[in-house]
């Protein structure tokens, strides 16, 4: 990174002026170098009025770790963070570290942790707050010069002025929404000005993974549905073009206004208004000029925009829309009516060009993301309208008719992303990083030519068409692997699973139709997998052992699916916010206490721990006790410690089983006694590939190896599955090994219950 772009600036228009001398009435391509050296030189002088700036807050040594004290303006909207707390784009005014400060316009980004949120309740665009932090070690490429997080913040004024009129506005939608039956309730702010705080976080996490986010952020689609409707209404009126292009202009400034003209919005309003002008210009070429002239200005005026993945989205999605949907829409007529054509290619020509760029955050392919956004993008238009309108309703009724009214395309949204998301081939698994955006964006070209058939391009249409046809060969046998095969490939006759889910928990039972899950694993991904392998839609039950993320980070797997949580004593907020969304989700909540029992099909289980008044952590893992007529009986240890098992051996009359869920990962923190009274036949040990802790240790397998149980491991074995046979005798499944062997069953009676 350049500390000083001034120079380069100069360098750039000096070379600029030179090219242009040469390049004045000879050479085209000269003058397009002209031209880029000159905006080149532009962005470049952008970023070196900054410098002063940057320059100030070095020199009070805020490069991260230092207590500050700052007076801030809000600029952005206020939001969420996952940890319960928030963070928003600010001016500072003044910020003083001990006895030096500074003042003047410096651009911020505020991290508010879970305990100051509450402070900002009433804040909103235009607000002051005054507050203290630390300074973070903020990258040289971002925008913000000082990155400041905090959970002190002493003052926070409401907005005042006009930002006081529209932050009004706001608040009246969101309150006008409460009543309505949920999720379209909560969805009706989003869709109309892109107010998410009464979305709940499941119907979010649909949204983005059937790719209808874009609905709920304002983007150019939101502002492109205000100015179409302003368009429209202004040419019923009889105005002309240029009255209906200044009309609709106008109503855009008003929309950014009302949702806060942050740099995503003003960004999404560019892209709109570029949209506009060639669609009311009828000249596609006309848009594609404009478009580049808009993104070369704004880059321009904002520099950092080029290293916004939000700002390539939406340029790419407006240039796909002029350059790329009615080609598609024409290759598409030769199998289907105009009108369908049409509207199928203007999600598939977006998904196409901005695919690439999506994979390098999130390494999956919707594959249902264009019929998705098929069915639901009609309602998108009446529900914006109506809620925009709402919105600048006058009277209270006539705002609530009108939020009604938002809500029906709303609930329809809604159920499209959540019937989406729970396909379970609806996300296919992706080349993540560089090598995964070429494949796909190669995939794109293909595809699009394939469609297209460009005459006369004969040869290169026959390669891309044999080369869709091996990759959609390939895209049904791995979804066919994965939601059809995969259960075909584990023992039918499973009673007890584990599943590879890297270093983390993740458990099953199962007795006739009910199945149970004890802890999530890290992640959501392995868990999905994992649920598809074994054929599981649905959970009786969930017990969240404790919460360390590598026993409850995969939770979203499973929101929605579960009628019952058996749970740990929560610890921070960001567990009872877990807990909150599996409840709003509709499970019931239950916290584990010693001695609580439950049945799951033939099977009962008893909670033997946690301990009483033990504090949250691993010695407050739930441990479990399951057993039935005809299935293997186990225990389940979490992740208790030695102590923690020591007491628990104490506590209770150990029974001896036939499967154990080793605690810990197999961690040498363990209490050999336990396992001796357990004897178990087979112990389960849920490890990481090549973690870092040495798990599983050579202590817990000696311990294993002295009872001649059998270690089953999913670092090496992937994941395992364990059941009685017809004749009573226990059999363990290895993922890598594809057979089941027998175990030496040490507690004589097998069928044996409680």
């Amino acid at each position: 990174m350049i500390s000083d772009p001034t120079p380069l600036a100069v360098v750039l228009a000096l070379a600029a002026c030179a090219t242009t001398a040469l390049a004045w009435r000879r050479s085209a391509v000269l003058a397009i170098v002209a031209v880029a050296l000159a905006c080149s030189a532009a962005a470049a002088g952008t970023v070196a009025t900054a410098g002063s700036t940057r320059a100030q807050i070095a020199a009070l040594e805020a490069d991260g770790g230092r207590h500050l004290e700052l007076e801030v303006t809000v600029t952005g909207r206020i939001d969420g963070s996952p940890d319960g707390g928030a963070w928003f784009d600010a001016v500072a005014t003044r910020v003083r570290a001990g006895a030096l400060a500074v003042t003047g316009r410096v651009p911020a980004r505020i991290l508010v942790d879970a305990e100051g949120r509450s402070a900002l309740e009433a804040a909103s665009m235009g607000s002051e707050v005054r507050l203290r932090g630390r300074a973070v070690l903020s990258d040289p490429g971002e925008r913000a010069a000082l990155v400041v997080r905090t959970s002190s913040v002493e003052s926070a004024s409401t907005p005042a002025g006009v930002w006081a009129f529209f932050e009004g506005l706001r608040d009246g939608l969101v309150a006008s929404t409460r009543g309505l039956p949920q999720p379209g309730a909560g969805l009706v702010p989003g869709l109309a000005v892109g107010d998410t705080t009464s979305l709940d976080p499941d119907t979010e996490a649909a949204m983005n993974a059937s790719s209808l986010s874009h609905l709920t952020a304002v983007s150019g689609a939101n502002c492109a549905i205000v100015v179409g409707a302003a368009f429209a209404l202004l040419a019923l009126c009889g105005a002309s073009r240029g009255g209906r292009v200044m009309g609709a202009m106008l109503v855009l400034a008003a929309f950014v206004a009302l949702v806060t003209p942050e740099p995503s919005v003003i960004r999404a309003a560019a892209m709109a208004a570029v949209a506009m002008l060639a669609l009311a210009l009828g000249r596609p070429a006309i848009g594609v000029a404009v478009l580049s002239l808009a993104v070369t200005i704004l880059l321009m005026v904002d520099p950092w925009l080029s290293r916004s993945l939000g700002f390539a989205l939406s340029a790419a999605a407006t240039g796909a829309l002029l350059v790329l949907a009615r080609p598609l829409a024409g290759g598409l007529e030769r199998w289907m009516p105009r009108a369908l054509a049409l509207a199928l290619a203007v999600p598939t020509s977006a998904q196409l060009v901005c695919g690439p760029l999506i994979v390098l955050i999130d390494p999956h392919v919707p594959l249902l993301g264009v019929a998705a956004n098929l069915v639901a993008d009609p309602a998108a238009a009446p529900a914006t309208i109506a809620g925009a309108l709402a919105c600048i309703a006058p009277f209270p009724w006539l705002r609530d008719g009108l939020t009604a009214l938002a809500w029906v395309p709303a609930a329809w949204i809604a159920a499209v992303a959540h019937t989406t998301t729970a396909v379970s081939a609806q996300n296919l698994p992706w080349p993540d990083g560089l090598v995964g955006a070429a494949l796909l964006a190669g995939v794109g070209a293909a595809v699009s030519i394939a469609v297209v058939r460009p005459r006369r391009l004969p040869r290169i249409t026959a390669i891309s068409s044999a080369a869709v046809a091996v990759v959609v060969g390939l895209v049904l046998g791995q979804t066919a692997v994965r939601t059809v095969a995969g259960p075909l490939t584990v023992p039918a006759a499973w009673q007890v699973a584990m599943c590879d889910v890297g270093q983390g928990d993740a458990t099953l039972w199962r007795s006739g139709d009910a199945v149970a899950l004890v802890d999530t694993g890290p992640e959501p991904e392995a868990l999905t997998r994992c649920l598809q392998t074994f054929g599981v839609d649905h959970l009786a039950l969930v017990v969240l052992t404790h919460f360390d993320l590598d026993h409850v980070g995969g939770s979203a797997a499973v929101m929605g699916r579960v009628d019952l949580v058996v749970h740990g004593p929560p610890d921070e907020a960001a567990d009872r916010r877990l807990l909150d969304r599996f409840s709003n989700a509709g499970a019931h909540l239950q916290k584990a206490t010693i001695g609580m029992t439950g049945t799951l099909g033939g099977t009962r289980w008893q909670a033997l721990g946690p301990a009483p008044n033990a504090e949250a952590g691993n010695d407050a893992s739930v441990a479990l006790d399951v057993a039935g007529a005809s299935f293997p009986r186990t225990v389940l240890l979490g992740d208790l410690g030695e102590q923690a098992q020591s007491a628990l051996r104490r506590r209770i009359d150990v029974p001896r089983v036939q499967v154990v869920k080793v605690s810990h990962h197999g961690s040498a923190d363990q209490d050999a006694a336990l396992y001796r009274a357990l004897h178990p036949a087979v112990g389960l040990i849920g490890v990481g590939a090549d973690n870092d802790y040495g798990h599983p240790t050579a202590t817990l397998l000696d311990i294993l190896a002295a009872l001649g149980s059998t270690a089953a491991r999913t670092d090496r074995d992937g994941a395992l599955a364990v059941w009685l046979d017809e004749e009573g005798r226990l059999t363990l499944w290895r993922e890598r090994a594809g057979t089941g062997e027998g175990a030496r069953d040490p507690t004589g009676d097998v069928g044996a219950g409680r």
